[in-house]
């Protein structure tokens, strides 16, 4: 009696056992009674008839992501691949239409996915898919949203998060990238050589200008002590005329002196031979007198102006 006992009890304990089932946090699981939709339980513990109910299936109602990589032609005939990551989820009171309506949810958004951007990349050049690629996002989720929602499902965003255009297209424009970038750079090098140039020539001028008022100074210093020499010697009776000659035949004297106490100078003073400073002075003085000649005779010019006949 007992052997007949254990197993209908081992029995009854699997039955009951089995009325009970957990649904986790995020998911819903549909419940079918002989093959018919009986209902939809949330996350706990659930309780079902033994062998009259079953779980037909569970839906998570997390946020999923699928990425989808569609090749397609530009305007510009320039072959390129998209990556499109869409996230979405099931609709917590759509369940019923998620689970029955739509058995390959991944195929059927992956061809509303492809249909959009075939549809919007052929009208955009490839600059402008780059620049654009928001705006393709846009259109891919406003479709889907119209599709999917009877289908129980809601899409959170679309992403195009890579673009790839063919490799020879990607290697030219890599190459006028960088031409572009050496254009800029000769610019901004031709503009500091402009630049150094126009400086240096500033400190030139200014250098010149500098130097021009140090000669200027120093001839100035050179009339003025001249001019003083000139009139030390009138006062002790030396007219002009032979104190500047005087003057001229010292400093000639002086400058062949200097030029004997430096051993490394390479001045040559011409001429230098000893009657240098006689010839000198008679030069001088001659020039003098003619000087003051000419003087004399413009001033009786002047005085006495011929008379008209």
């Amino acid at each position: 009696m007992n052997f007949f006992l254990i197993p209908i009890i081992v029995l009854g304990l699997i039955i009951l056992i089995s009325s009970f089932f957990i649904v986790k946090q995020q998911t819903a699981a549909v419940i079918e009674r002989f093959g018919r939709f009986q209902s939809i339980r949330h996350s706990g513990l659930q309780l079902k008839i033994p062998l009259v109910d079953r779980i037909a299936g569970k839906l998570s109602l997390k946020i999923q992501q699928l990425d989808v990589i569609i090749e397609t032609k530009t305007l510009d005939d320039v072959f390129v691949r998209l990556k499109v990551s869409v996230q979405y989820k099931v609709i917590r009171d759509k369940v019923y239409d998620a689970f029955y309506k739509l058995d390959y949810p991944h195929d059927q958004i992956t061809s509303y996915v492809f249909d959009v951007v075939r549809a919007e990349v052929p009208k955009m050049k490839l600059d402008d898919v780059f620049v654009k690629k928001d705006d393709i996002a846009i259109a891919v989720k406003a479709e889907l949203n119209d599709a999917m929602l009877d289908y129980g499902y809601d899409i959170i965003k679309t992403l195009v998060t890579d673009i790839d255009p063919d490799a020879q297209v990607k290697e030219a424009m890599n190459r006028i990238n960088a031409s572009e970038r050496e254009k800029i750079a000769a610019q901004f090098e031709g503009d500091a050589q402009r630049i150094l140039i126009v400086e240096k020539a500033k400190a030139e001028a200014e250098s010149k200008r500098l130097q021009g008022q140090g000669i200027a100074d120093q001839r100035r210093e050179i009339a003025r002590g001249l001019e003083e020499s000139v009139e030390v010697l009138n006062r002790v009776g030396i007219n002009s005329q032979e104190a500047s000659a005087l003057i001229v035949v010292t400093q000639h004297y002086d400058t062949l002196q200097s030029l004997g106490e430096e051993t490394n100078s390479n001045l040559i003073l011409l001429p230098n031979a000893p009657q240098a400073g006689s010839n000198m002075l008679n030069d001088m003085v001659a020039s003098f007198t003619a000087s003051n000649q000419i003087g004399e005779a413009m001033k009786n010019a002047k005085n006495n102006p011929p008379k008209e006949k």
